[in-house]
């Protein structure tokens, strides 16, 4: 006789999932793994962007490539999908009723995007006041930078990463050069992980309303400051 499984700690919580990429999927993705009912929203056509980033991808039973990939794979598992065209007042509607039959919303649109079609936490937070609302930018919500979308080797080159890579600048080939691996994007992981665990207690308290401002511009200063004290070591 198999065993029971316990619920999770978040049965019976839903959540409406906006977010795509990695930091906000992986958010989701652990509220999902808590017991939580997390409904995620992609584009109609294409869906969430990382669904191409392969290889590799998932094979099917033949043992063929599918359209999904390991990247998008490893961020969304426990999750119902739907596609939603946020630019019509169709889609619009849409996200707002579901937003009415959740507990907690998660985003990581630019700053400003969502306002455009009324669905920014602002909107959602007058439409359902009990709603837990989390927005995963890539430099916070406020500043000269905050309009900025956040991806990998951008923030690799502001922050000075590429500066300590590769070639001296006297050498052929010299410069500044990207980090093979998207090693910022490693830390929104971890980012995302944090979104999660700072607000499950909100979740848990039934209807306490918090914003959670996790940017990832701010660890690539870290991981920046660590790799220039053991560059300065070696030489």
């Amino acid at each position: 006789m198999a065993a029971s499984v316990a619920p999770g700690a978040l049965a019976g919580v839903r959540v409406l999932d906006l977010s795509r990429i990695l930091a906000g999927p992986w958010c989701t993705q652990t509220l999902a793994d808590l017991g939580a009912d997390v409904i995620k929203v992609e584009r109609p056509g294409q869906g969430d962007d990382s669904r191409t980033w392969g290889p590799p991808f998932l094979p099917d039973n033949q043992g063929q490539d599918t359209s999904d990939s390991a990247y998008y794979l490893c961020a969304n598992r426990n999750k119902r999908s739907i596609c939603c065209d946020l630019s019509t007042e169709q889609g619009q509607a849409l996200v707002r009723e579901l937003a009415l039959q959740s507990d907690v919303v998660v985003e990581n649109f630019k700053v400003g995007d969502l306002k455009r079609y009324g669905l920014d936490a602002q909107s959602l937070a007058q439409l359902k006041p009990s709603l837990v609302i989390c927005s995963v930018t890539g430099f916070g919500q406020t500043g000269p930078y905050a309009d900025r979308a956040g991806y990998d080797y951008a923030i690799q080159g502001l922050g000075g990463l590429m500066s300590i890579t590769g070639e001296r600048d006297d050498l052929p080939g010299g410069g500044p050069q990207k980090v093979t691996c998207k090693v910022v994007e490693t830390e929104p992981v971890v980012k995302g992980q944090t979104a999660a665990n700072s607000f499950k207690p909100a979740i848990l308290d039934n209807g306490v309303k918090v914003m959670v401002p996790p940017f990832i511009a701010q660890d690539e200063m870290i991981i920046v400051n660590t790799e220039s004290m053991e560059y300065s070591e070696r030489a």
